[in-house]
């Protein structure tokens, strides 16, 4: 090799990798098994109705309102998103605040909707199976609700220490694909257990 062709050698640039953040690499990753488990389930429900011996059900009428809620607090988060980028940190304590009743409201409603279910004489452990797939498709939703108000939570808390100098988006972007990711969920569920009662 000649002296030059080493040296185009060396000139050469690195190939860049596809790199991801880490934080959003495992929030992603959990995603994607909370997709592969509520699949599993919504099939099952299916194969077990398909079984017969399945009585058919009304939803409570609350989850109409249930599905408005969510939906709502999914814009809240939305604009929380655009304010942190336009660094008005004012507008976005406000805005995660306002996500954060939401999905307390979301939660509210979805317990009145699990009393209407025992109104109706639909247990979690009784005769009905039906019945017992809702609890637990709702049910389960609801869990992870809770684990999205405590993401929010502390992304209010840590907003409280944005400055322009130092601001880090990640927290509050990580916090909104999740937020919105469970409502895109519920929704799901929603469509799901109201054309498939």
């Amino acid at each position: 090799m000649t002296q030059e062709h080493l040296a185009n050698i060396n000139l050469e640039e690195p190939e860049e990798t596809l790199r991801m953040n880490p934080k959003k690499f495992m929030l992603w990753l959990a995603i994607v098994s909370i997709i592969m488990m509520f699949a599993g389930w919504t099939s099952g429900y299916l194969v077990r109705k398909a079984e017969g011996r399945w009585h058919e059900f009304e939803l409570p009428q609350i989850f109409w309102y249930s599905t408005g809620i969510l939906l709502v607090s999914s814009i809240s988060m939305f604009f929380a998103v655009q304010y942190a980028k336009k660094d008005n940190f004012s507008s976005l304590k406000t805005a995660i605040s306002i996500t954060f009743v939401f999905g307390l409201a979301f939660l509210a409603t979805q317990v009145i909707g699990f009393s209407d279910l025992i109104k109706n004489q639909l247990y979690f452990a009784g005769s009905d199976v039906a019945a017992s797939w809702i609890y637990v498709l709702v049910g389960l939703h609801g869990v992870h609700v809770v684990s999205g108000l405590v993401v929010l939570l502390i992304s209010l808390i840590s907003s409280f220490k944005f400055t322009k100098e130092s601001k880090n988006l990640t927290r509050i972007q990580l916090c909104a694909t999740y937020w919105h990711f469970l409502d895109f969920l519920w929704l799901y569920l929603f469509l799901f257990l109201y054309f498939n009662r």
